[in-house]
């Protein structure tokens, strides 16, 4: 009895040890110090539907995050209220640096401008990491419409007769277009807001609203493959991703002007240390060649800027967007 017990507890410590030993030759023990960070997933809040522009530079970015902060990035898409659905889970998440979100702009401007929503959140609510995105606004119709097919065809008609026109929130840059059109050339579009581009691109593709406002990587490849068919850029000067297509000066409607960015932020209260390396992988992964390749493939026009220029170009952002207050009707 005594020799079968002595046995049994030397099976157990060499088992315990073998245990031990093959835990630390495979890697399955926890690595590195519990007090460095980044040691856990980081969430990527994406403010709207999956499918759209944000959500692509988003899954485009990914894989190059990842790579530079040795963690994985879990994308959450958390569409509604504009986009404040996601902003305000963003802005209310622990400090700890382990949510992040996209910041789009002037959308999230405007929905805390908007004095009807009395939010609370606003610029101070965020950290900036850096901007990753600025595309000009586009105007694009189904390629099978017969009332108007160029840009001066649809102005002239949407003098006479009201047409609808996607927006995805009310104040933000599809809107806006929209109203600053009705203002300086008498048009009658009418916003017919959605949680996405994704969700506006289906609608007019169905022929449910007439005309699509949006991004240029929103419609770059439905463009491409005579989906749609972009016919006016509201920038000041053409698209390098749709050289055919005139801007709406050069058509002679002048005075309209829209462009959306697409950045990164934390909640405010971040350790600065953690912002830090959270910076620097953001700065690391946009300037990847490879992601800028990527990028480029689906028409998006990258502009990184860090985090203090970010901010600056939010708060011109901000100044711009109350010079429009009488198109919405705001006080």
């Amino acid at each position: 009895m005594k020799k079968w017990y002595s046995f049994m507890l030397f099976c157990l410590l060499v088992g315990t040890l073998t245990a031990c030993g093959s835990s630390e030759q495979s890697g399955t023990a926890p690595s590195g110090d519990s007090n460095t960070f980044p040691n856990q997933p980081i969430n990527l809040i994406v403010s709207y539907s999956a499918g759209g522009g944000t959500d692509t530079s988003a899954r485009i970015l990914q894989p190059y995050l990842e790579k530079e902060l040795g963690v994985t990035v879990n994308i959450l898409n958390k569409p509604g209220g504009g986009g404040w659905v996601g902003w305000s889970e963003l802005a209310h998440a622990k400090p700890d640096g382990y949510t992040m979100g996209y910041i789009n702009s002037p959308n999230i401007v405007s929905g805390y401008l908007n004095p009807s929503a009395k939010r609370q959140e606003n610029l101070d609510s965020f950290e900036f990491l850096g901007n990753q995105v600025s595309n000009p606004e586009i105007i694009a119709i189904r390629t099978d419409e017969q009332r108007f097919t160029d840009i001066k065809g649809l102005i002239e008609f949407a003098k006479n007769n009201e047409l609808t026109a996607t927006g995805t929130g009310v104040a933000g840059d599809d809107h806006v277009a929209a109203l600053t059109l009705n203002k300086n050339f008498g048009t009658k579009f009418r916003a017919v807001q959605f949680e996405g581009t994704a969700d506006s691109r289906t609608a007019v593709l169905g022929g449910h609203v007439d005309v699509l406002l949006a991004s240029v990587d929103e419609v770059y490849t439905m463009h491409q493959n005579k989906e749609l068919k972009v016919i006016g850029v509201m920038a000041n000067e053409r698209s390098k991703f749709l050289p055919d297509v005139p801007t709406l000066e050069e058509s002679g409607f002048t005075g309209v002007v829209a462009t959306s960015t697409r950045g990164l932020a934390v909640p405010k209260g971040v350790d600065p240390e953690n912002v830090k390396i959270l910076t620097e992988a953001i700065e690391k992964a946009i300037k990847n060649e490879e992601q800028i390749a990527k990028m480029e493939d689906m028409g998006i026009q990258i502009e990184y800027l860090n985090g203090e220029e970010y901010l600056n170009a939010l708060k011109k952002d901000e100044e711009s967007l109350k010079g429009v207050f009488d198109l919405l009707g705001w006080k």
